[in-house]
């Protein structure tokens, strides 16, 4: 609910800008009235159209322990024995929890780790790392 608060929200290029007029939850998800969008056909126009809040507009982190997702992308990932892994470059959520993608330092395709305090024990985000355990060493 606190979306409401931060201010217009913005497409995924900066083109369009959206007022929230009125946030309301329902079952699992929100309900939003934005302001210019006065009917049906407008609004289904806007489908899966990306919104986004300006990073300056967000509230501060004061708790060491926590972390926009952003602050992960960039990250150095390396094994629990300090060998470089790669680099994070997105996090996911395809419906079951999120998931780290990983650039390999190696090279190749890209590695898909859950974001869990198994395969993730450990995020220094002022040491720029994570510590990722790969699913084929976890006991």
């Amino acid at each position: 609910m606190a979306i409401a608060a931060y201010g217009p929200l913005e497409s995924e290029d900066g083109a369009q800008r959206f007022e929230i007029e009125a946030l309301r939850p329902a079952k699992d998800h929100f309900v939003v009235r934005l302001a210019g969008i006065g009917d049906r056909d407008a609004a289904e126009r806007l489908t899966n159209i990306k919104l986004y809040v300006s990073r300056d507009r967000l509230p501060p982190i004061d708790d060491d322990g926590t972390f926009y997702h952003a602050d992960l992308v960039g990250l150095a990932a390396v094994m629990p024995d300090g060998n470089p892994l790669g680099t994070v470059t997105a996090v996911h959520n395809f419906g079951a929890g999120d998931i780290i993608e990983i650039k390999p330092a190696a090279g190749g395709s890209p590695l898909m780790v859950p974001f869990t305090a198994t395969a993730v024990p450990e995020i220094d985000i002022a040491a720029g790392r994570l510590v990722v355990v790969r699913p084929t060493d976890i006991e």
